[in-house]
């Protein structure tokens, strides 16, 4: 299992979560972020006297960290605070845009995950004939690009927000993941 080293901050909470009932000299600052490699959601206690802007990008790895005194785990989607929810979806395309490559590998490698199920049918939009004729199309040669995918399988539905689309549905709890760690 790899670990993240690097996450994007969504939301920064001076004053720890409102909800915490403890006196303020007690409340530690808390930030929400995003796993710019496994996509996994975490919750972190910046170090004191830091303070983190939403779409800051933070060290979170082994060894010294700058920013962040330590990492409280993993957090679900329904406890991020509504900032963080809004700006996820515009970090997910960002991350991405970043990672075109990675993404379009998928479209090159994905394997069948039963004998009725291929991994290509977990992407919204994309049913038995798409996945038929990416199979087809990437014997020929493989896909080199979003844009390579949208011009040679015909009505494919754009596969960079079909992407983002499964990106979210794994954080909300699907149960197979393709792009995000377990």
């Amino acid at each position: 299992m790899t670990k993240e080293e690097y996450v994007i901050v969504l939301d920064y909470l001076p004053h720890g979560y409102t909800m915490d009932r403890r006196p303020l000299h007690m409340k530690t600052a808390i930030a929400q972020a995003i796993g710019k490699s496994q996509l996994v959601l975490l919750e972190l206690v910046p170090k004191r006297g830091e303070a983190l802007q939403p779409h800051e990008e933070v060290y979170i790895g082994e060894g010294k960290r700058d920013k962040i005194h330590h990492i409280i785990g993993r957090i679900p989607l329904s406890k991020l605070t509504e900032t963080a929810k809004s700006e996820l979806n515009f970090i997910i395309q960002k991350l991405v845009k970043e990672n075109e490559k990675r993404f379009v590998d998928f479209f090159n490698n994905a394997r069948p995950i039963n004998l009725r199920r291929h991994q290509l049918e977990l992407i919204p939009g994309v049913g038995k004939k798409h996945m038929i004729e990416i199979l087809e199309k990437r014997e020929e040669k493989p896909f080199e690009s979003f844009e390579d995918i949208r011009n040679r399988v015909k009505l494919m539905p754009d596969p960079e927000k079909a992407v983002i689309k499964r990106i979210l549905l794994e954080l909300e709890g699907e149960k197979h993941n393709l792009f995000i760690q377990q």
